[in-house]
């Protein structure tokens, strides 16, 4: 049936298809129809450049007058790179407005769907609302909070492992789920791993896959003890910044500062805070980040209350042992009321793999 879900429908998918070009800016599709026919569709394209709805306009031309426009996001209303949409939209002489959800950017906020009423337009909101919602789940979070969201991803077996005793890790997962993977680290800003972690895999952290970008790649290293020849440092395939504590090689610094590396000093002697990292990152513009480090970094951020969304990939495999190292570490909960849940949970095959998807439910017992 083609009603107000179906063209909503066309938009959200076209703002999905742009995921990992438009930080930190939102994913925003739009579609206008007029005589039940399609007549102009637009999509955001990357932060600075013409939103969603502007796209669609400059198609549909004059097409435009008297029709109506589905956009999965609140038309903007204020000034920023661009102008505002909710102006253009009533310039244009549309009819009707039929907009997903509103846009919790609070210099926004409603702003946009009071100048369409104002200018006797009509609005109907929250077609495909919770659609729209989880799309931009990044943006919602760093547009109130200016703080990224937070996804932990690791390849496990059955049993929990990410390695064998021996930290034999290659490969526990298909082909098929670390090409996701790499879908999955284009998609993002950032990504995090701890020193730990890059000695023993000396990762390179990239997104092999044609026409994806590299993310900004982040290191906690306390005392700067990453070799100067890992690929972290000495590649130049992406940025690298490291967080390091106010104890750390300070010849070590220079060098590593020399090679084009970013360091960020922490406020501890010892350790580097996950929040100090969170809280600097939201303050540099990175509005997703993923982390892909051991078991005592996912734990560190867990107990923390950071991660946003947790992405596992299963392999059918078992390997036993209780010194292989597991995904989640640290000292773990005493009780198991104390246990992190997970809700709005997913799971769908990948290869010879499951993709587990879920989110944490802070604060349960």
């Amino acid at each position: 049936m083609i009603n107000d879900e179906f063209y909503m429908d066309l938009a959200l998918q076209n703002a999905r298809s742009m995921k990992g070009q438009t930080d930190p800016n939102p994913l925003v599709g739009s579609v206008i129809v007029n005589d039940n026919r399609i007549v102009g569709v637009g999509t955001h394209l990357k932060a600075g450049e013409p939103h969603a709805e502007i796209h669609a306009l400059r198609m549909a031309g004059d097409k435009a007058k008297g029709g109506t426009i589905y956009v999965t996001l609140e038309p903007c209303s204020h000034h920023g790179r661009t102008g505002p949409c909710a102006e253009a939209i009533v310039q244009a002489g549309l009819k009707k407005v039929v907009i997903a959800t509103l846009d919790p950017n609070p210099i926004v906020a409603g702003n946009g769907v009071k100048i369409l009423q104002d200018a006797g337009i009509e609005v109907i909101t929250g077609v495909r609302e919770q659609e729209s919602i989880k799309m931009n789940e990044v943006f919602n979070k760093y547009i109130v909070k200016k703080k990224p969201f937070i996804t932990l991803k690791a390849g496990i077996t059955l049993d929990g492992k990410v390695a064998t005793h021996t930290f034999s890790s290659k490969w526990i997962t298909s082909e098929e789920a670390r090409a996701d993977v790499h879908q999955l680290r284009s998609e993002n800003m950032a990504i995090l791993v701890g020193i730990n972690t890059a000695l023993k895999d000396n990762p390179a952290l990239t997104s092999r896959i044609p026409n994806g970008r590299n993310p900004i790649r982040i290191l906690m290293d306390s005392s700067l003890k990453i070799p100067l020849d890992y690929n972290l440092v000495s590649d130049n395939e992406a940025e690298t910044w490291i967080f390091t504590s106010k104890n750390h090689d300070f010849e070590k610094r220079k060098e590593l500062e020399n090679r084009g590396i970013n360091i960020f000093i922490t406020n501890s002697k010892t350790s580097v805070d996950p929040n100090e990292v969170v809280n600097k990152l939201g303050e540099k513009g990175i509005s997703s980040l993923i982390i892909e480090g051991g078991g005592n970094i996912n734990a560190s951020f867990f107990e923390n209350g950071l991660i946003d969304k947790v992405i596992l990939y299963i392999a059918p495999k078992l390997v036993g042992g209780k010194d292989a190292p597991t995904f989640l570490e640290g000292t773990g909960v005493e009780e198991m009321n104390q246990a992190f849940e997970l809700e709005d949970t997913n799971i769908k095959r990948i290869g010879k793999d499951f993709k587990f998807i879920g989110y944490p439910k802070y604060g349960v017992k």
